[in-house]
């Protein structure tokens, strides 16, 4: 039998409440966030365990890539804002490698929004690659009406 990460995390909490002690990660609740990726891209999986380490209860459904693209499109990412996975959270889209703390300034800030996108796979961002050799990138608010604004800014490092 093998244990997922979420899976380890819960029974930890429940073993250390029983002791008397409270882990970090048990002060808020996890947050549910379902990702569609390609079964074979290994930066998903990546940006999935940063999100997992970040708080975020990460359920995988893996497409082909057609299917894939027909998810992105139903979701409302326009073409160029595209990457390589979508998520959704909260009733919002997450396109790409989108840092944690952009994702939870989302859902702190609820705009009227799609989502929030970091086109293409911009090395350093979360799950590609070591933030100390980051390029620069934006991160996106995509408006429902297909319009985008940058979110977040992040400078070369």
């Amino acid at each position: 039998m093998t244990l997922s990460r979420r899976s380890a995390l819960v029974s930890l909490a429940a073993t250390l409440a029983t002791l008397g002690l409270r882990p970090a990660f048990a002060e808020a609740a996890l947050t549910p966030i379902r990702v569609a990726k390609d079964p074979n891209c290994g930066c998903c999986g990546a940006w999935v365990e940063i999100l997992e380490n970040e708080g975020f209860a990460a359920t995988i459904e893996e497409m082909e890539a057609g299917l894939l693209q027909d998810h992105k499109l139903a979701s409302g990412i326009p073409a160029e804002m595209g990457s390589c996975h979508t998520a959704h959270v909260e009733g919002y889209v997450i396109e790409g490698h989108v840092p944690p703390a952009d994702i939870r300034r989302l859902l702190a800030e609820r705009p009227d929004a799609v989502g929030l996108a970091v086109p293409g796979m911009p090395w350093g961002s979360p799950g590609m690659g070591p933030e100390t050799e980051r390029e620069a990138y934006e991160v996106h608010l995509i408006r429902r009406d297909g319009t985008t604004e940058v979110f977040t800014s992040y400078a070369a490092a």
